[in-house]
Protein backbone atom coordinates (compact mmCIF):
# COMPACT_ATOMS: atom_id res chain seq x y z
CA UNK A 1 0.00 0.00 0.00
CA UNK A 2 1.28 3.46 -0.80
CA UNK A 3 2.56 5.67 1.90
CA UNK A 4 -0.34 7.82 2.55
CA UNK A 5 -2.84 5.85 1.43
CA UNK A 6 -5.13 3.91 4.51
CA UNK A 7 -7.71 1.19 4.96
CA UNK A 8 -9.70 0.59 7.92
CA UNK A 9 -11.31 -2.41 9.32
CA UNK A 10 -14.04 -0.81 8.26
CA UNK A 11 -13.56 -1.35 4.42
CA UNK A 12 -13.43 2.32 3.84
CA UNK A 13 -11.78 3.04 0.15
CA UNK A 14 -8.29 3.61 0.48
CA UNK A 15 -7.00 7.13 -0.24
CA UNK A 16 -4.01 8.58 -1.78
CA UNK A 17 -3.80 12.02 -0.51
CA UNK A 18 -2.03 14.58 -2.82
CA UNK A 19 -2.65 17.88 -1.23
CA UNK A 20 -4.12 19.10 2.16
CA UNK A 21 -5.01 22.23 2.97
CA UNK A 22 -3.45 22.48 6.47
CA UNK A 23 -3.74 26.57 6.68
CA UNK A 24 -7.79 26.39 6.31
CA UNK A 25 -8.36 25.03 9.54
CA UNK A 26 -6.24 27.66 10.86
CA UNK A 27 -7.99 30.29 9.18
CA UNK A 28 -11.69 28.78 9.32
CA UNK A 29 -14.39 27.18 11.22
CA UNK A 30 -15.04 23.88 9.38
CA UNK A 31 -19.13 23.66 9.39
CA UNK A 32 -19.48 21.03 6.65
CA UNK A 33 -17.48 18.61 3.85
CA UNK A 34 -18.74 17.24 1.34
CA UNK A 35 -16.65 14.85 -1.39
CA UNK A 36 -16.68 16.01 -5.07
CA UNK A 37 -15.33 15.16 -8.44
CA UNK A 38 -13.28 17.08 -10.48
CA UNK A 39 -12.97 17.47 -14.42
CA UNK A 40 -9.05 17.62 -14.96
CA UNK A 41 -7.11 16.96 -18.46
CA UNK A 42 -4.41 14.12 -18.91
CA UNK A 43 -1.12 16.60 -18.27
CA UNK A 44 -3.19 17.30 -14.67
CA UNK A 45 -3.94 14.17 -13.61
CA UNK A 46 -0.06 13.36 -14.43
CA UNK A 47 1.13 15.61 -12.48
CA UNK A 48 -1.11 15.12 -9.67
CA UNK A 49 0.49 11.52 -9.75
CA UNK A 50 3.60 12.98 -9.26
CA UNK A 51 2.28 14.71 -6.08
CA UNK A 52 2.16 18.24 -6.86
CA UNK A 53 0.04 20.55 -6.15
CA UNK A 54 -1.05 23.28 -3.33
CA UNK A 55 -4.45 24.32 -1.95
CA UNK A 56 -3.49 27.44 -0.50
CA UNK A 57 -5.48 29.98 -2.36
CA UNK A 58 -8.17 27.96 -3.71
CA UNK A 59 -11.76 28.32 -3.12
CA UNK A 60 -15.02 27.42 -4.96
CA UNK A 61 -17.77 29.39 -6.38
CA UNK A 62 -20.96 29.45 -8.58
CA UNK A 63 -20.95 30.10 -11.94
CA UNK A 64 -24.50 29.37 -13.49
CA UNK A 65 -25.57 26.96 -10.95
CA UNK A 66 -22.58 25.44 -11.51
CA UNK A 67 -19.25 24.91 -8.79
CA UNK A 68 -16.56 25.81 -10.37
CA UNK A 69 -12.58 25.46 -8.11
CA UNK A 70 -10.73 28.00 -8.40
CA UNK A 71 -7.13 29.73 -7.87
CA UNK A 72 -6.27 25.96 -7.11
CA UNK A 73 -2.34 25.21 -8.41
CA UNK A 74 -1.65 22.30 -10.56
CA UNK A 75 2.02 22.99 -11.74
CA UNK A 76 2.78 21.59 -15.38
CA UNK A 77 3.83 18.86 -16.34
CA UNK A 78 7.14 18.32 -16.58
CA UNK A 79 6.82 15.87 -19.88
CA UNK A 80 4.17 18.18 -21.03
CA UNK A 81 4.06 19.44 -24.66
CA UNK A 82 1.72 21.67 -26.44
CA UNK A 83 -1.26 19.68 -24.54
CA UNK A 84 0.00 20.85 -21.10
CA UNK A 85 -2.38 22.95 -19.07
CA UNK A 86 -2.42 26.40 -17.72
CA UNK A 87 -1.56 25.69 -13.95
CA UNK A 88 -4.26 28.12 -12.56
CA UNK A 89 -7.54 27.29 -14.67
CA UNK A 90 -10.69 27.06 -13.34
CA UNK A 91 -11.75 23.53 -13.04
CA UNK A 92 -15.32 21.96 -12.17
CA UNK A 93 -16.67 20.16 -9.49
CA UNK A 94 -18.90 17.15 -10.24
CA UNK A 95 -21.59 17.27 -7.55
CA UNK A 96 -25.25 15.60 -7.49
CA UNK A 97 -27.68 19.40 -8.08
CA UNK A 98 -29.11 18.72 -4.77
CA UNK A 99 -25.57 18.69 -2.73
CA UNK A 100 -24.88 21.70 -5.25
CA UNK A 101 -27.85 23.74 -4.46
CA UNK A 102 -27.43 23.10 0.05
CA UNK A 103 -23.84 23.86 -0.04
CA UNK A 104 -24.47 27.28 -2.27
CA UNK A 105 -28.04 28.39 0.13
CA UNK A 106 -25.27 27.57 3.27
CA UNK A 107 -22.44 29.94 1.69
CA UNK A 108 -24.96 32.83 0.72
CA UNK A 109 -24.69 33.51 4.31
CA UNK A 110 -23.23 36.09 5.42
CA UNK A 111 -18.99 34.96 6.22
CA UNK A 112 -19.40 31.59 4.48
CA UNK A 113 -17.36 30.23 1.53
CA UNK A 114 -16.44 27.16 0.25
CA UNK A 115 -12.38 25.83 0.47
CA UNK A 116 -10.84 22.90 -0.26
CA UNK A 117 -9.71 20.98 2.53
CA UNK A 118 -7.93 18.19 0.55
CA UNK A 119 -6.98 16.30 -2.97
CA UNK A 120 -7.02 12.72 -3.13
CA UNK A 121 -6.97 9.57 -5.75
CA UNK A 122 -10.19 7.98 -4.57
CA UNK A 123 -10.03 3.99 -4.65
CA UNK A 124 -10.99 3.90 -7.91
CA UNK A 125 -8.13 6.20 -8.99
CA UNK A 126 -10.46 9.00 -9.57
CA UNK A 127 -9.27 12.61 -8.29
CA UNK A 128 -11.41 13.60 -5.49
CA UNK A 129 -11.55 16.95 -4.01
CA UNK A 130 -12.63 17.74 0.19
CA UNK A 131 -14.23 20.74 -0.10
CA UNK A 132 -15.58 22.38 3.23
CA UNK A 133 -18.56 25.23 3.91
CA UNK A 134 -16.82 27.32 6.37
CA UNK A 135 -16.81 30.66 8.17
CA UNK A 136 -13.42 32.86 8.15
CA UNK A 137 -12.09 33.13 12.03
CA UNK A 138 -11.52 36.46 13.58
CA UNK A 139 -8.11 37.11 14.67
CA UNK A 140 -8.77 37.03 18.39
CA UNK A 141 -10.17 33.39 17.74
CA UNK A 142 -7.30 32.54 16.14
CA UNK A 143 -5.26 33.31 18.77
CA UNK A 144 -7.44 31.25 21.06
CA UNK A 145 -7.71 28.17 19.82
CA UNK A 146 -3.34 28.22 19.29
CA UNK A 147 -3.47 29.03 23.11
CA UNK A 148 -5.72 26.69 23.71
CA UNK A 149 -3.83 23.77 21.69
CA UNK A 150 -0.66 24.83 23.33
CA UNK A 151 -2.32 24.61 27.18
CA UNK A 152 -3.99 21.14 26.07
CA UNK A 153 -0.14 20.18 24.98
CA UNK A 154 2.00 21.30 28.10
CA UNK A 155 -1.31 19.40 30.03
CA UNK A 156 -0.43 16.30 28.27
CA UNK A 157 3.07 16.94 28.53
CA UNK A 158 3.10 17.52 32.45
CA UNK A 159 0.90 14.13 32.89
CA UNK A 160 3.42 12.30 30.81
CA UNK A 161 6.34 13.38 33.00
CA UNK A 162 4.24 12.25 36.35
CA UNK A 163 3.51 8.63 35.29
CA UNK A 164 7.16 8.43 33.67
CA UNK A 165 8.48 9.35 37.41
Amino acid sequence: MAKNAKKSAKNEPAKKVVATNRKARHDYLIEDTVEAGLVLTGTEVKSLRMGRASLVDGFASDRGGELWLENVHIPEYLNGTWTNHSARRRRKLLMHRHEIEKLLGKSRESGHTLIPLSMYFSDGGRVKVEIALAKGKRQYDKRQALRERQDQREAERSMSLRRAH
